[in-house]
């Protein structure tokens, strides 16, 4: 049986803002293998300087990433979209083991097989220390509520 995970390509506005959705509340929720399912076997990935292919190593990856970042929650933002690719923006807060908050700033570029897999991604990041009162986004771990503020919102 042939993996799937909707909406699959091409894509429309809504569509493909459902996709961002569904990747931010993913990533929110934290499990790098369940996260990894949304990846083609052989997806590859750019991620700042690593570069990495297929599921295993994606789970990996982000097994290290969030041992790291700390208390991470995340807003995905569609920036645009066409047949089988979509872009995003994103920041993220978290903080470290001595308790330096950061928020991490950043644009994805995917694209998708024909099964609503991503086949690529590639993100450019970057982190800027802030402190604890600067933060933005205070909702409990897991999944953004539907009524919290986005990007936007945000003046970010």
């Amino acid at each position: 049986m042939t993996e799937q995970r909707p909406p699959f390509p091409p894509f429309n506005e809504a569509s493909a803002k459902q996709k961002v959705r569904a990747a931010e509340d993913g990533w929110n929720n934290r499990n790098p293998e369940k996260v990894a399912l949304a990846y083609t076997i052989d997806s590859h990935w750019r991620n700042r300087v690593e570069f990495l292919q297929g599921r295993s190593a994606i789970a990996d990856f982000l097994t290290r990433k969030w041992n790291r970042e700390l208390d991470y929650r995340l807003i995905k933002e569609l920036w645009a979209f066409t047949d089988n690719r979509i872009a995003v923006r994103f920041a993220y807060e978290w903080h470290d083991d001595s308790g330096q908050w950061y928020r991490s700033y950043g644009n994805e570029n995917w694209e998708f097989d024909e099964h609503g897999l991503m086949k690529f991604r590639r993100a450019s990041i970057n982190d800027m220390p802030i402190r604890e009162s600067e933060r933005k986004f205070h909702w409990p771990l897991g999944p953004r509520p539907a009524d919290h503020p986005g990007l936007g919102e945000l003046d970010l």
